[in-house]
């Protein structure tokens, strides 16, 4: 199983990392030990800037390689939503150094995934609402029609370079508004109105 994400997939979230807007999907990868599923959530202690960024996520469920992108939704029948947690202190020190930033978006526990995920059938996919609160506090939302490039585009994409597996999970970009948490925090997950995860930053 990998883990595959999607950077600067919508214009706000790149604007406010002053990045340029992509002109086709960038992407990185995160280990299968990323992978966090519980209610408790243990700051990691190399970091002291650990941010958020929510982001839906959807489950391949055949294997695939050189997908067309008018196929490419045969490849998925499954949305989840997750959290693609980035230690902001080491990744803009790798940066200003020219160096690799795995250390600051793969470690362990960094990709937090919804136990449940929605079937894609009963959903409009270039219009789902999704958000994360913080202490009750909305603090990121955003709607698949703000994204750069669709589902069925970032898959067509990746599967020229990566042949896509069973249980391969694509964390789909962030919306605006990532920050900072931090011990004491509860997060909760939403696609519309229905909860995925609730986490306790501890």
């Amino acid at each position: 199983m990998k883990i595959i994400c999607i950077g600067r997939n919508y214009a706000d979230h790149a604007k406010e990392m002053n990045s340029p807007v992509p002109i086709e999907p960038i992407f990185f990868m995160k280990p299968d030990t990323a992978i966090h599923r519980e209610l408790n959530y243990y700051l990691p202690d190399f970091t002291k800037d650990l941010h958020h960024e929510i982001e839906i996520v959807v489950k391949i469920n055949k294997v695939g390689k050189n997908i067309a992108p008018e196929f490419a939704a045969n490849y998925y029948s499954e949305i989840g939503l997750g959290i693609d947690f980035t230690a902001r202190d080491i990744q803009k020190l790798c940066k200003e150094q020219g160096l690799p930033w795995e250390k600051a978006k793969a470690f362990d526990n960094s990709a937090v995934i919804s136990n449940n995920f929605l079937d894609k059938s009963k959903l409009d996919l270039n219009n789902i609402n999704f958000s994360l609160s913080i202490n009750d506090k909305v603090v990121q939302s955003g709607n698949t029609a703000q994204m750069i490039f669709d589902m069925n585009h970032i898959i067509a994409h990746i599967s020229k370079y990566v042949t896509l597996k069973v249980g391969d999970l694509i964390y789909t970009g962030t919306p605006e508004g990532v920050g900072p948490v931090k011990i004491g925090d509860k997060l909760e997950g939403f696609i519309e109105t229905e909860k995925l995860f609730e986490l306790n930053v501890l």
